[in-house]
């Protein structure tokens, strides 16, 4: 295999992604050729299993934010194809880089349990990240009416078009508690040079 001029990643993400247990090397190679040697403003990696019926599946996450980019990453391993394809089990591993001008929103859902006990600071035990940059649209789609409850006529559809091209949850129950400040402190770190472009623009 042929190898390539290395940049070193920063010490806090390099330990994320070793707590994460996933390829750390490979994740963390495919991460340094995207981020081409930017300083690392903020990162968050996020690590999930999923089962189906005949195999477990790993994927992570991996979001890092640099002075101009949205880098994102994605690993997944996979078991031996058939009848064509690798006879033993791989991985598959992608990046994306997103210009920060190019990133449009930046929503993060906060879900809350018992809200009438809640404190200023206590913080949220479970959120979902979700950003758009129009790679990918969802377009969500209606009956139109009129308001009136006899009316037969036809209104066309009515709905609404969102950017939603990754969405991330985190909660404390299932990745523990600073996953979730690691998120609110990327999610934080992005809102604020998402808006400090927005003044440039």
């Amino acid at each position: 295999m042929p190898h390539v001029t290395r940049h070193d990643l920063p010490a806090d993400l390099r330990s994320d992604l070793e707590r994460a247990g996933y390829f750390p090397d490979l994740v963390a190679d495919v991460l340094d050729v995207a981020v081409a040697g930017e300083s690392v403003v903020s990162h968050l990696v996020h690590a999930e299993t999923t089962f189906d019926a005949d195999a477990v599946r790993r994927h992570i996450t991996t979001l890092v934010l640099t002075e101009s980019r949205l880098v994102v990453a994605h690993a997944d391993d996979h078991s031996p194809d058939e009848p064509a394809g690798p006879t033993q089990p791989y991985a598959t591993a992608a990046t994306e880089s997103v210009p920060l001008t190019s990133v449009r929103s930046v929503v993060l859902n906060h879900v809350v349990p018992q809200p009438q006990s809640y404190q200023r600071g206590s913080g949220s035990p479970d959120v979902t990240l979700t950003i758009g940059w129009g790679g990918v649209s969802r377009v969500d789609l209606e009956p139109a009416s009129c308001g009136d409850p006899d009316c037969e006529g036809d209104h066309g559809y009515t709905g609404t078009l969102s950017a939603d091209d990754i969405g991330l949850r985190v909660s404390a129950d299932a990745d523990g508690d600073s996953a979730v400040r690691q998120a609110l402190a990327f999610a934080r770190s992005l809102s604020a040079a998402t808006a400090g472009v927005g003044r440039l623009r």
